[in-house]
């Protein structure tokens, strides 16, 4: 059997701590290790660890922080190259070169339990209802410059953060969710995400749980900026990894509307007052809403309703600068107009399929019809800015779906391996390939765009 404990210092029977001195490179015990299970005890006489050692001849014991073995009861630190595949598997570590590479690779890796698998194309378990959360991860893990910097943890472990916050803790959890499931080593063809959605629930104060269904876009939205704000990063000026990747920024044009129920004369002599004048705002952002049209009620002469369809240059057209959308509050309404002034490296798309109100969420199951590369941007950011930014063309990198009713649904991602350049789709710890036509007929919720840089090309199996 072989069993984990934190680190503790052993007392002999005459009550002296006996310390690192005690070292064998043979074990005898060795050879009986066959499973793994976690003890939250010491090495003591009277610790779980001792006991269950003396009580079921299980005898191998795995300190998690030093990720030294030993053996109880008689306490002495097992020195075996044979055990380092258990260590790395805890605690998978990555080169400088073996980062760079990870796009390069089309190679298969097989993992003890002996079935294949890519890495980075790995299955997370659905502990109850966190799929929501899983497809998310899942397509942040496969955003390179994103998950290079989390697996090289020297890029953020000297961090300063305030005593008694808790919030690096999700820094600290997704690295280690990164270099798990990059890890070309694992026992199995599927990862945990246990610690990472336990870091999740407490960070969030319980807003999002790994037993009650959330929303993807809600999720996305508050993981991005906790991770900022837990790296250091600020509202204007401190930039992290985050917004360097995902950060984009747009003008907001906004104009006050009288209320719709005055006289003709009214309303005009009020557009004339400084306060109905139109105002412009500079703006960051972390991803882009697109609105959906919205879905029509009537049936074909086959009584089965219609699902329509949009392009998504359609529902783009809000970022043109020239599109106006009226905003409603409780007791103003106002015309506003986007224009985009920076594209980011990573470009995140949110479709929003759901509107809520008083008493219930609708969902819009409005197909986007969307090609999968070569999304040109360039009409969208103003003319001045044109002129400077070269790059403004998109691949999509991945795809989140949103299937089933707004409470009850389920979420898949497709996600496209550099490596290999195909697509894969990911539900939970179900992993298939698809082809890339199949993509565009899904409810997508959620996608990130990747810039084309430098020329570079296409290198999708589209």
């Amino acid at each position: 059997k072989f069993t984990v404990v934190p680190s503790c210092l052993f007392p002999t029977k005459n009550g002296r701590v006996d310390s690192e001195d005690r070292r064998s490179r043979h074990c005898p015990y060795l050879d009986t290790i066959n499973s793994l299970s976690p003890f939250s005890t010491g090495r003591g006489l009277k610790s779980h660890a001792y006991i269950h050692s003396v009580q079921f001849s299980h005898h191998v014991f795995l300190n998690l922080h030093t990720l030294k073995f030993y053996c109880l009861p008689d306490n002495y630190e097992i020195i075996d190259s044979s055990l380092e595949d258990i260590t790395y598997v805890l605690k998978p570590t990555f080169t400088k070169q073996q980062i760079a590479n990870l796009d390069k690779q089309a190679k298969l890796s097989r993992a003890y339990d002996g079935t294949t698998y890519l890495p980075g194309i790995v299955g997370l378990n659905n502990i109850k209802a966190n799929d929501y959360a899983n497809a998310v991860l899942q397509a942040l893990s496969n955003v390179p410059p994103l998950r290079n910097y989390f697996l090289e943890e020297d890029n953020y472990k000297n961090i300063k953060r305030p005593p008694g916050d808790i919030m690096f803790l999700l820094v600290q959890r997704f690295g280690e969710l990164m270099r798990k499931l990059w890890n070309p080593r694992n026992f199995k063809a599927h990862v945990s995400p246990h610690e990472m959605l336990q870091a999740v629930v407490l960070c969030s104060k319980k807003t999002f749980q790994i037993t009650k269904q959330g929303d993807g876009v809600d999720f996305l939205s508050w993981f991005l900026n906790a991770l900022h704000s837990a790296l250091g990063g600020t509202k204007k000026k401190k930039k992290t990894i985050v917004t360097d990747v995902f950060q984009g920024s747009m003008r907001i044009f906004t104009k006050k509307l009288p209320h719709p129920d005055l006289p003709a004369e009214e309303k005009e002599q009020l557009l004339h007052n400084d306060e109905y004048q139109e105002t412009m705002v500079e703006s960051t952002f972390m991803y882009l809403t697109l609105d959906l049209p919205t879905a029509p009620l009537y049936k074909d002469e086959k009584e089965q309703l219609i699902i329509p369809q949009v392009p998504l240059f359609n529902i783009l057209a809000k970022f043109n600068g020239i599109t106006e959308k009226e905003y409603k509050t409780y007791k103003e309404n106002f015309l506003k107009r986007f224009q985009l002034t920076k594209l980011p490296p990573y470009l995140i798309f949110c479709i929003k399929r759901f509107t809520k109100n008083n008493f219930f969420v609708e969902k819009n199951p409005t197909i986007v019809n969307f090609p999968i590369t070569n999304v040109d941007l360039r009409e969208y950011l103003s003319e001045e800015v044109q002129a400077v930014h070269k790059n403004t063309t998109y691949d999509l990198i991945a795809n989140i779906v949103h299937d089933g009713k707004p409470s009850e649904g389920s979420y898949r991602i497709h996600v496209l391996h550099h490596g290999t350049g195909k697509w894969y789709e990911l539900q939970d710890l179900q992993v298939t390939d698809i082809l890339p036509q199949m993509i565009t007929l899904s409810e997508a919720y959620i996608q990130i765009w990747k810039r084309r840089d430098n020329d570079e090309t296409n290198q999708q199996g589209a």
